[in-house]
């Protein structure tokens, strides 16, 4: 796979929105994803990493993609491929996803990001490009959902839509309290998202063979 579609992680660039700087309160989770839109904007991949464990986020997706590969295959991937790739070299894949985050934000082109992946039999495996099949192309950010904070942890669910499926999807993040500033760990249900939008894409292809 030659183009990412999109980096599934920097979706939460988006949720953030510049316009939470102004509005949420200093210390809050919100405020911390806020703070991981504007390093974005700014190119700043030293802020970025404060608020988002590039390493234990990239090592969870490359895992949560690892257990649903066979779903790949309703996605028209090699789901057989990716999960040798993802058997043999994950922790290989999980450093690649790191270096792609951090040339997105450099750059602030996808292109460039998602041509550091792994080649694998002459294929080029992004894991964060995998992530963006699932979430699709052309997302917008609807909202948070939902913030359900219990102590050291908060699961953050930012709605986002699916406009080829005519639908939206919550992507869930956990975030984990470091005192003065929160910062995401997980994509915490990624593996979920996998297998629902497999389906999805059975029942659009079914439909237009009607």
């Amino acid at each position: 796979m030659k183009k990412a579609l999109l980096l599934g992680l920097l979706v939460i660039l988006v949720a953030g929105g510049y316009w939470y700087y102004r509005t949420v309160v200093a210390a809050s989770p919100q405020y911390s994803l806020a703070q991981a839109a504007n390093a974005v904007r700014t190119h700043d991949v030293a802020a970025f990493e404060r608020y988002v464990d590039v390493d234990k986020v990239a090592r969870n997706l490359v895992d949560q993609v690892s257990e649903e590969s066979s779903s790949l295959e309703g996605l028209h991937m090699n789901g057989a491929l990716i999960q040798s790739a993802l058997r043999l070299l994950k922790p290989q894949l999980a450093q690649s996803a790191r270096q792609e985050v951090r040339r997105y934000i450099e750059t602030g082109s996808a292109e460039q990001a998602a041509a550091g992946g792994q080649n694998i039999g002459g294929i080029n495996v992004s894991v964060l490009g995998l992530a963006g099949r699932v979430i699709g192309s052309n997302p917008q950010f609807k909202g948070i959902k939902y913030v359900n904070q219990q102590d050291a942890q908060t699961l953050v669910g930012l709605e986002i839509t699916q406009p080829q499926y005519d639908t939206t999807l919550v992507l869930e993040l956990k975030m984990l309290d470091q005192g003065d500033y929160w910062r995401v760990t997980e994509i915490a249900n990624m593996g979920t998202l996998i297998k629902r939008t497999a389906r999805l894409e059975k029942q659009r292809l079914l439909k237009g063979n009607k």
